[in-house]
């Protein structure tokens, strides 16, 4: 576990060489000369990095080892950021925001009593109803768009994209929670014809949406329903973040070897090393500058807040981001640069993220007692968003929020015997 946590840590920070080679816009410039200080900054962080391998498995621990693989890039990128804000202080922050985040989301996991079960009958029935409402979110989705474009075309089409909001509120919850609820729960139940079927329903929120996250959900969930028959969970976390990135390290290595073309490798180099895992840690960066020299929102940003106080922002926080800096499309960023950096400063950034790691706690008690591959599973995607979406955006908007009452209220004597069974690697 700790060599591979190490191994991860430096993979991350490979990664981010290569991405900002092909980047160069995102004001992240290398010097081979200058690498002692931020090998050791990075290296410093390692105790923080022990932690997982004394916890135990949890919706924390797989959202919580995420943030540990961003946080290090981003303290492995502020020596080479080419803003001019407080990086010493900004650094310190950020590392101690993991530590706050951690504490809570690794170790504080005891369950609460279920005031109120769903009989299996009724589980059964949900699961239909969901994956009914899928079925009609999307065919109603599709009256508004539905074409296959490559990625690297989805912006020239996805502004043209109107849907009702009712109807945005349904295709992020639905994709985002209820399905990877339903596809965990026919897994883990070994019902592989309607866990299939919950696949197949997702491959056509792409051409709906013109989203990334839809792109890749449906062989995302596969991926980690692969790994988690075959390892244990919390060796699952860590390898569904590092051989991703670890594949697109050598497809950029053969592409730069002249060994595949650029059609061949960069585009998975750019959704998977780059998107996927730079940006949240670039976010980072972006937001620590233009809150050292803007007014923090004091949680404006939130819908309910901003109709009681004032706000200096007229804009989504990505927007404002875009606006200023004209790199990247919008910037939508984590907990720790929304919630944290934007919210309430640099230096009140892990007060504030401390809380968040309080309400990831709670979805970790209130999912305790169901298998830990379940929990896994079901939370697949939201680890992914979280990694560039606020907290509070991903509870509501994404269905959150519903998932943690789902993990509460589902009937845990169904699961008594995958729960009882540590799952080992294959021989």
């Amino acid at each position: 576990m700790a060599s591979l946590i190490s191994i991860h840590v430096a993979v991350c920070c490979i990664s981010l060489i290569c991405v900002v080679y092909l980047n160069p816009a995102y004001h992240v410039q290398f010097n081979s000369s200058r690498l002692l200080l931020p090998i050791a900054t990075v290296a410093a962080l390692a105790p923080v990095g022990l932690l997982f391998t004394l916890a135990e498995f949890s919706f924390g621990y797989f959202v919580g080892f995420y943030f540990f693989g961003m946080v290090a890039g981003y303290l492995w990128g502020n020596f080479f950021s080419g803003f001019y804000y407080n990086h010493q202080l900004s650094g310190l922050s950020a590392a101690a925001s993991a530590l706050a985040f951690l504490l809570p989301a690794l170790f504080i996991t005891s369950p609460i009593r279920q005031v109120w079960v769903m009989s299996p009958r009724a589980l059964d029935r949900l699961l239909t109803f969901i994956l009914v409402l899928a079925l009609a979110t999307v065919a109603s989705a599709a009256s508004y768009n539905f074409r296959f474009v490559s990625m690297r075309d989805i912006y020239d089409f996805r502004g043209e994209i109107n849907f009702p909001a009712a109807l945005n509120y349904l295709l992020t919850i639905t994709s985002s929670a209820l399905l990877p609820f339903a596809f965990a729960c026919y897994v883990t139940r070994k019902d592989p014809w309607r866990a299939g079927a919950v696949l197949l329903l997702l491959v056509f929120y792409y051409p709906v949406t013109l989203s990334k996250v839809a792109m890749f959900t449906p062989a995302w969930l596969l991926i980690i329903a692969l790994l988690s028959r075959r390892y244990e969970p919390r060796l699952s976390a860590i390898l569904s973040m590092l051989g991703p990135l670890v594949l697109g390290l050598i497809l950029f290595s053969l592409y730069e070897g002249g060994v595949l073309t650029y059609a061949a490798a960069i585009p998975y180099f750019e959704t998977v090393n780059f998107r996927m895992v730079a940006v949240p840690s670039i976010g980072l960066d972006f937001y620590s500058d233009f809150f050292s020299n803007h007014e923090t929102t004091n949680f404006c940003q939130l819908r309910l807040l901003k109709a009681l106080i004032s706000c200096p922002y007229n804009h989504q926080l990505s927007v404002e981001i875009f606006n200023e800096y004209q790199v990247g499309g919008n910037f939508n960023a984590s907990l720790f640069a929304t919630e944290g950096i934007a919210s309430v400063g640099t230096l009140f950034a892990p007060v504030a993220v401390f809380v968040c790691g309080l309400v990831i706690a709670l979805a970790n008690r209130l999912s305790a007692g169901l298998p830990p591959r379940f929990i896994l599973l079901s939370g697949a995607i939201l680890a992914q968003i979280l990694l560039n979406v606020p907290l509070t955006i991903t509870l509501l908007t994404h269905g959150a929020a519903l998932m943690f009452l789902l993990w509460y209220v589902t009937p845990r004597t169904m699961f008594e015997q995958d729960a009882g069974k540590p799952i080992v690697p294959a021989h």
